[in-house]
């Protein structure tokens, strides 16, 4: 018989993003949070002063995301991760962007920016632009990116069936 890591009769929701070993449950949404609490927990440990940034598109299928970044506003706060819904992709985009250059402003106070963008599937291609331009200049040093793109392909809740790879594996990839 396996011996479980967790007396899971104690198990508490918050666990979820407080716990750092052993075994924890999330939705697919709670993930791409505890995803970014997990990266600022590994550069504190690694000793570098780094800062978080979140931004997407709240009409995307991954509209959740905003929603699980909003409940736990705090506890991102207090481990220096900024979220900044956006009006549209673009804008998520080119914010995302925007904090990778960060570290270019002498008065920066961290030493790189890890960054999540999200939105839905033609969102991805509205901000091909910031998108093209952000691979293209790359992360900073000390930061990244995560792109999430959430694709309908069977046109549930878009106005048209849509997926990302294309746009993001433009004709010279062999994926």
């Amino acid at each position: 018989m396996t011996k479980l890591s967790h007396d899971f009769r104690s198990y508490k929701l918050e666990d979820r993003y407080a716990m750092e070993t052993g075994r924890v449950f999330l939705t697919g949404t709670q993930a791409l949070a505890r995803l970014m609490l997990d990266q600022a927990r590994r550069d504190r440990t690694a000793g570098l002063n780094t800062a978080g940034f979140v931004s997407g598109y709240r009409g995307s299928p991954l509209g959740a995301v905003d929603l699980e970044f909003w409940r736990s506003r705090q506890r991102m706060q207090d481990n220096g991760i900024k979220f900044m819904p956006a009006v549209n992709e673009d804008l998520g985009a080119t914010a995302v962007l925007g904090a990778q250059q960060a570290i270019l402003d002498p008065h920066c106070e961290v030493e790189g920016v890890f960054s999540m963008w999200y939105g839905k599937g033609p969102g991805v291609d509205r901000s091909g632009d910031a998108l093209k331009h952000g691979n293209a200049y790359g992360s900073s040093a000390k930061g990244g990116v995560l792109v999430v793109a959430g694709d309908d392909h069977g046109c549930v809740s878009f106005s048209m069936p849509h997926q990302s790879d294309v746009a993001f594996c433009p004709g010279s990839c062999r994926c």
